[in-house]
């Protein structure tokens, strides 16, 4: 009777040891799949909510805490930490196999048998380790995994202080780059997420221009505004003292329904003029058309050139603002964004029935008249009319008719220059910039009295504006 209750009493105790080391093994998993994801701000956050939960006593808060500031200790190297419990992991699945293995044999089975069973066994406690729940758990719930594994994983850390060795010179390097942990834990996410991007390409399962804007989607996050923005040189702004009639006539011209309101300068920014706001205070009311721009401006949204694009597309959609002020460092106006130039990085150009795409090539469009695109050499002009424009700042007849008139260019607007007129008269893409300008001689009959008058209705209208996105 000895012998076999002995035999009994030792397979139950060694079954109790291998489900203990299944149990851990699967516990490191978890906890291994879960250091890569928590974060400082996570746990920031729960130390916050167990400080301020009203049913919790003082015994438990402060139990809670300690387990918090555990994981704190963790996640600040965690490699060597993912590394212990790795180890750990690999360790219990060993051990689980071994001890199958010795009650296969304490049953008389032959070493074979006992060895068979052994690494079966291990190898399908590391399948389920890996591929089953312990991992998608950890993946879910991060935080709530390694507060609960806290124990078990500074267990595991203090038993394996080899696996701290490779780790300290990533470390190092980690803060020469002055890089926080949340900051490294988004690099890696976002590396993963465009090598599982490039693998569903290869095997083509998207359209190839899905899979960019799916690589464009990721990219958001590393963009800045100040990457998309309009500067406050190419912005089109408006004085307050502007009658509302102005306003019709810049709106009309520029193409642009919103337009920033300024006083003495860009910096003096009073808000957005909007142009549906300027139609319904006249449509019904002519008088109104001398009322002053300040009285249908609205309060700007300002965001720093910092900001990424992401979050700034974020927050334009809770605020259900599609325009943007942009403020450099020192509080002044760097440029405006929209909430176009945000979609235009997931999806590309965008452009509506009245854009146009300008032409590449200069045409004569009459006796000694031109239609030349705005990024023609001055070169190719001074060829053409046999002049000598001796401009160094500027290389384009574009950046030319900006020089001579002191600011960005619209539709209509002229100027003259050693004997020859420029005039704008067509723009293209959806930022509505100066696509072709005509050039003829000064002297042309009637053109010079009409350039003259159009130029000071410039001058009336926009003084000192500057281009901007709609």
């Amino acid at each position: 009777m000895n012998g076999p209750m002995t035999l009994i009493v030792l397979s139950v105790a060694l079954v109790t040891v291998v489900a203990l080391l299944v149990w851990l093994s699967l516990s490191m998993a978890a906890a291994e799949g879960a250091i890569g994801r928590v974060t400082r701000a996570n746990l920031n956050n729960r130390i916050f909510e167990v400080q301020t939960d009203p049913d919790t006593n003082q015994f438990t808060t402060t139990k809670k805490i300690r387990r918090i500031h555990q994981v704190q200790r963790f996640i600040a190297n965690r490699y060597a930490t993912a590394g212990s419990c790795a180890f750990f992991r690999i360790t219990c699945n060993v051990l689980s196999g071994v001890f199958v293995a010795i009650v296969a044999g304490t049953w008389g089975a032959s070493w074979w048998i006992e060895l068979l069973v052994g690494v079966v066994f291990a190898f399908v406690v590391a399948v389920v380790s890996i591929l089953v729940r312990p991992r998608e758990t950890g993946v879910n719930k991060p935080t709530d995994i390694m507060i609960k594994h806290a124990r078990l994983v500074n267990f595991a850390v203090a038993v394996t202080p080899f696996a701290r060795v490779g780790t300290s010179q990533d470390g190092r390097r980690r803060r020469d780059l002055d890089l926080s942990d949340d900051e490294e834990l988004e690099k890696i996410q976002l590396e993963q997420g465009r090598a599982a991007i490039d693998r569903m390409v290869e095997s083509n399962e998207f359209d190839p221009e899905v899979s960019e804007m799916m690589r464009n989607v990721l990219m958001l996050s590393e963009t800045l505004t100040r990457e998309i923005m309009v500067p406050r040189t190419d912005m089109i702004t408006i004085e307050c003292d502007a009658s509302l009639e102005d306003m019709l006539k810049l709106c009309s011209r520029s193409g642009f329904s919103r337009v920033p309101v300024i006083g003495e300068d860009v910096d003096d920014l009073v808000g957005i003029a909007y142009l549906k706001d300027a139609v319904r205070a006249t449509a019904f009311n002519p008088a109104a058309m001398s009322r002053d721009v300040a009285s249908i401006v609205r309060d700007p949204m300002l965001v720093p050139e910092s900001k990424p694009v992401d979050d700034l597309f974020h927050q334009m959609q809770r605020s259900r603002q599609h325009v943007a002020i942009v403020v450099d460092e020192y509080g002044g106006i760097a440029g405006m964004v929209t909430i176009e130039d945000t979609i235009e990085q997931i999806v590309g150009e965008l452009e509506d029935e009245h854009d146009r795409t300008q032409h590449a090539e200069p045409k004569k469009i009459g006796d000694r008249k031109w239609s030349l695109p705005a990024r023609t050499p001055i070169a190719d002009l001074e060829e053409l009319y046999e002049i000598d424009i001796d401009e160094d700042d500027v290389d384009t007849v574009y950046g030319l008719l900006t020089k001579l008139l002191g600011r960005v260019p619209i539709v209509g607007a002229s100027a003259v220059t050693r004997g020859i007129r420029l005039t704008a008269v067509d723009s293209a893409g959806r930022r509505k910039k100066v696509s072709t300008i005509e050039v003829e001689p000064n002297g042309v009959e009637g053109r010079e009295e009409d350039g003259k008058a159009q130029e000071n209705a410039d001058n009336d209208e926009n003084n000192d504006h500057r281009d901007h996105k709609e």
